[in-house]
């Protein structure tokens, strides 16, 4: 059939790379072409030929209150009638950086960026700035931003399409981060033992969320802490997805781990452009112009997504995580059993507003486990639940969302769909 989505991505194809502007968009993991979405409210998307879906999604995250939540809405109208852009300090940006400080355990002290690549990257160069080290630590299958670094066995689109890092990275720039699997606490400490002087931090996902959803396992954020406390070096929580999904105050508040710098992003901007990184004052304070470490960015601070994150916030604190979560648990329990239901394999974790789906019997607690998963299988669960109208993340190494706009209906409605995919064994 000839659509609107696959009219407009031929024509892209034309003029961007990959015709979309984030490859794992592309859906060629899942051997489809990708919709065009032409408008998007609550919790459902509708595509340019006004076919609607249930959206499992959310922006790749930071809609957990749904899309054109009013809200947020109406403050980013008010905040366009005066003006979209200053390149100088705004009265929001302050009263987002209290929200954040007040909200996640770890910061003290905030700097807004463009981006959770942006954020995280400069989190390292502070590291890095503060301790006079240069390695880092990284977990296999971690995604944090594609900054040059962190591309060394990153998850999320670099798994699905299996680069091996990317070409364009010289390798001295990737010597210095030294990989471990997430969960594996003996790693940790053998890493450390073996480089642990020239350490300046350790980055991980305190949730993994782009090699499917994987949880940590008893004692391993503990492990990290302790070690990079042992060592002098400092424990980075990249929290761009755990924060303000997992618990109000991220991943580290639900988990009760106190981490030296946190990379946020998503949530925090309410779907625009957004990210920032944030610690303990005594090390924020060397961020530039207070302190030596230079960091800067002409859109940082935009009214636009400040004021998009500050409504976004301040609705949050009013809502009930506790029964989003309930709700997230009994739908991806019910999915996974009426998958097995069919004879097919399948595990289906779920924590907070975020689940997996991992066609296999074994648990996953690495990216080496989600590779031993059923791609076939997923592949034509995907392609049958799109077709049924519900909106899955095109990878098997993408993380499901809700937001507290997903309703027992919607929720219904997808597990009916859910039972109706055929699969060929």
């Amino acid at each position: 059939m000839n659509s609107s989505s696959t009219r407009l991505f031929a024509e892209a194809l034309r003029l961007i790379p990959g015709g979309v502007n984030s490859p794992v968009r592309a859906c060629r993991n899942v051997d489809s072409e990708p919709l065009f979405i032409s408008t998007a409210a609550g919790c459902r998307l509708m595509d340019a030929d006004k076919r609607e879906y249930i959206d499992f999604v959310l922006s790749w995250g930071p809609m957990i209150l749904g899309h054109a939540d009013p809200s947020v809405t109406e403050a980013l109208r008010a905040a366009i009638g005066r003006g979209t852009s200053y390149g100088a300090p705004c009265p929001d940006e302050v009263a987002l950086a209290e929200e954040i400080c007040a909200a996640v355990p770890g910061v003290e002290m905030v700097r807004m960026v463009n981006s959770g690549t942006e954020a995280a990257m400069s989190a390292l160069r502070l590291a890095r700035g503060v301790t006079g080290r240069d390695k880092v630590v990284k977990c296999i299958g971690c995604y944090h931003g594609h900054a040059d670094p962190f591309l060394a066995a990153a998850g999320s689109g670099v798994a699905t399409f299996a680069i091996p890092g990317t070409p364009g990275i010289p390798a001295a720039v990737t010597a210095d981060t030294l990989l471990i699997p997430y969960n594996d606490i003996q790693a940790a400490k053998e890493c450390f033992e073996a480089h642990g002087p020239r350490i300046a931090a350790a980055i991980v996902e305190p949730v993994a969320g782009n090699m499917g959803l994987v949880p940590p396992v008893s004692g391993f954020l503990e492990t990290l802490r302790s070690l990079t406390q042992a060592w002098g070096a400092l424990l980075i929580f990249d929290e761009v997805i755990t924060g303000f999904r997992v618990a109000y105050g991220g991943a580290q508040a639900r988990f009760g781990i106190d981490p030296d710098l946190t990379v946020l992003g998503k949530i925090i901007g309410g779907g625009l452009p957004v990210g920032a990184f944030g610690g303990k004052k005594r090390y924020m304070e060397q961020v530039a112009p207070e302190g030596p470490v230079y960091q800067a960015g002409t859109l940082s601070g935009n009214p636009l997504a400040m004021a998009a994150g500050l409504a976004t916030l301040r609705k949050l604190k009013t809502l009930d995580y506790a029964a989003l979560e309930e709700r997230t648990r009994d739908f991806a329990e019910e999915l996974g059993h009426i998958i097995r239901s069919r004879g097919v394999p399948v595990r289906t974790p779920s924590l907070a507003s975020m689940f997996g789906i991992f066609f296999g019997e074994r648990e996953v607690r690495n990216l080496e486990d989600t590779r031993q998963c059923d791609q076939e299988c997923f592949t034509a669960f995907y392609k049958q639940m799109r077709a049924r109208g519900i909106y899955l993340a095109p990878s098997a190494f993408e993380t499901g969302m809700v937001s507290f706009a997903h309703t027992g209906a919607d929720f219904a409605e997808a597990l009916d769909a859910a039972r109706a995919v055929v699969f060929s064994r």
